[in-house]
């Protein structure tokens, strides 16, 4: 499961097995997890995180959304 990125607390990933889904990303904080689609930027799903942690923790996909979509290209196909 490559990170692609590490905010503050955050880190960015994705598992190299999910070739037949949509590009997405997982985020993870200790034992908190979402999941959030990059094509539109919208949350899949999430476990333990708050809503307003939820929101900052979007803002960080739409700001480096390119950089999870190229990626995604690169490790799994477009």
């Amino acid at each position: 499961m490559p990170t692609i990125l590490r905010v503050g607390p955050y880190r960015f990933y994705f598992y190299s097995n999910e070739k037949g889904e949509a590009p997405h990303v997982h985020v993870q904080r200790e034992q908190f997890l979402a999941k959030f689609w990059l094509s539109p930027v919208a949350l899949a799903g999430s476990k333990r995180f708050a809503s307003h942690e939820l929101r900052i923790i979007q803002k960080h996909v739409e700001l480096n959304r390119e950089i999870f979509l190229e990626a995604w290209n690169e490790h799994i196909g477009s």
